[in-house]
């Protein structure tokens, strides 16, 4: 075969070549977004509308999760960067392991200006939400607000892995919980979810029950914790203004439900049949079919108390 005739042939083989990556690309490429799409699906709200996407640098997604037929706001909140023009930016989201560090964030517009107008919500202008992506780890903290507006605060997370960031806040009336991860180094050990119990014990020793009945997708459920130590029920004081604090993350992709309390957290607060009830009360939307971990926190003699509770939706 003269050189010109091998030329030509090599040619051929590259064009089959290239023409056969080409098809592969079209047949692998929706198949790899469908599934993408579908993993979005799988935690949409009945009844929402919206898109997600991946953004540079940050694991989390920027979500618009719409609302509901009745234009009330979505109750799953956290899934974005970002949200009507406003993001959250963090400043090294690389932390060392069981090291005090100086975490440092700030809320911008879509100019990249500092936010620094913030309602006081919960008795605080900002709330930070901590958890690994295994939904251990987590820590309800006030960071302080420097001249410049950003926000600074020391935390010390134990294990390694990713984390789950949440700046909780509202301006201008409307509420906010913005989203990004953070990470530990070191070779992570993530946890199962526990079991769904009635009772769980509280990081100071006190006993908690849940009483929640069957909570299903869409319909509010009341969440009622009655608290006891040493056997004796204790009326917890005030606590960010109400008789307790309670934050749900779904499992998976960590979504943040917005949960109200009932009564102002007591019931024997209302007018109720039972004036001794100490109970301490909260209203909440599972949107989804799933597992969601719920943290209660309640302040008693002076010390905020944290308990965990595993709730099965279905």
């Amino acid at each position: 075969m003269t050189a010109l005739g091998k030329l030509a042939g090599f040619a051929a083989l590259l064009a089959l070549l290239f023409g056969a990556a080409a098809l592969a690309g079209d047949l692998i490429g929706p198949d790899r977004d469908a599934t993408a799409a579908g993993a979005a699906e799988a935690h949409k709200a009945p009844g929402s509308k919206g898109h997600a996407e991946m953004t540079s640098g940050t694991e989390t997604a920027v979500a618009h999760a719409g609302t509901h037929a009745d234009g009330a706001d979505h109750p799953v909140r956290g899934l974005a960067v970002a949200e009507n023009g406003l993001r959250v930016v963090v400043e090294d989201p690389e932390l060392r392991r069981a090291r005090v560090e100086r975490l440092t964030f700030r809320i911008v517009d879509a100019s990249g200006h500092t936010v620094r107008d913030f309602d006081v919500e919960h008795e605080k202008r900002m709330h930070l939400i901590l958890a690994r992506h295994d939904l251990t780890g987590f820590q309800h903290l006030h960071p302080e607000e420097r001249e410049d507006g950003t926000w600074t605060v020391r935390v010390r997370l134990h294990d390694a892995g990713s984390y789950r960031l949440f700046a909780d806040f509202a301006r201008q009336g409307d509420p906010y919980t913005l989203a990004s991860d953070l990470r530990v180094d070191g070779t992570a050990d993530f946890k199962p979810l526990p079991t769904s119990e009635p009772t769980a014990m509280s990081d100071g020793g006190y006993h908690v029950r849940l009483a929640a009945g069957r909570a299903r997708p869409g319909q509010e459920a009341q969440l009622r914790f009655t608290i006891t130590r040493d056997g004796r029920t204790v009326h917890t004081e005030p606590y960010l203004g109400a008789g307790g604090h309670l934050v749900a993350l779904r499992e998976g992709d960590l979504a943040f439900l917005h949960v109200h309390p009932i009564d102002n957290g007591h019931r024997d607060n209302a007018e109720s049949a039972d004036k001794h009830d100490d109970s301490v009360g909260f209203a909440a939307t599972f949107p989804t079919q799933g597992r969601y971990r719920l943290f209660l926190q309640f302040r008693h003699q002076g010390s905020v108390q944290t308990v965990a509770f595993t709730q099965e939706v279905h």
